[in-house]
């Protein structure tokens, strides 16, 4: 019977230590198993992106005199176009985050499913480029983790998002955490800004952590670098 109790006790204490340093592994990284799927799948959006973006038609670039004014009215038309017929779990575009060493394709959707192939739009905000709220999640942990480093974001960090019709330029003005249960925060507030949304604390899901970050530019698929700043919005209306 002693002879059990050690065997026991003694395998008890291994799966304690060994449960201990998967979560120290998981919370100093990532969870390595639910990381190789979401490999595995931003392997498959990848190349449905590059599909969707090497067959975009972008319109012939307009000549240089051209005035800032009609220049944003094509982002409008182009962003609309590439809006229609848009699905759930489709690649929309390449999102680059360097203070995170993030660099990966976001999908159209932030259902659970969706999510595990990486950072997802939330279907109800908009497109960069349109004005209002995109509003981007990601896993912590899990699943490639791609916002695990959410908290290091600093003000004036860059975010880069590439989309077939063009590269928008964001940097962070500011972080908050809100209840898990807090829907305004999905709301837009009629002007382009882009909110990168994970789980917080690290490991449980009842707040959210919020990082906001405003357009600096756009460069227009084959075209030029346009200003979108709050008074370029404005002008733009």
């Amino acid at each position: 019977m002693r002879k059990t109790l050690r065997r026991l006790g003694t395998l008890l204490v291994l799966v304690g230590l060994g449960t201990l340093g998967w979560a120290v592994l998981v919370w100093q990284y990532e969870d390595p198993f639910t990381s190789v799927y979401t490999a595995f799948e931003q392997r498959g959006v990848e190349s449905s992106y590059r599909q969707t973006f090497d067959r975009y038609a972008a319109p012939p670039a307009p000549p240089p005199t051209t005035s800032l004014v009609v220049r944003r009215r094509q982002l409008d038309r182009e962003v609309r176009r590439f809006a229609r017929g848009l699905e759930r779990g489709q690649a929309l575009g390449r999102i680059v985050v360097p203070r995170m060493d993030l660099n990966m394709i976001f999908v159209n959707g932030t259902d659970a499913a969706t999510l595990k192939r990486g950072p997802g739009r939330y279907l109800g905000s908009g497109l960069p480029g349109q004005g209002e709220l995109v509003y981007i999640a990601g896993h912590r942990t899990t699943f490639a983790a791609p916002f695990s480093r959410i908290e290091e974001l600093r003000r004036g960090d860059r975010v880069a998002i590439e989309m077939p019709y063009g590269t928008f330029e964001y940097r962070i003005s500011r972080r908050r955490i809100v209840k898990a249960t807090a829907l305004e925060v999905l709301r837009s507030r009629g002007r382009e800004e882009i909110v990168l949304q994970a789980c917080h604390p690290r490991f449980f899901a009842t707040q959210r952590y919020l990082a906001y970050a405003t357009p600096v530019s756009v460069a227009l698929r084959d075209g030029p670098t346009l200003a979108l700043t709050t008074a370029a919005r404005r002008e733009r209306s």
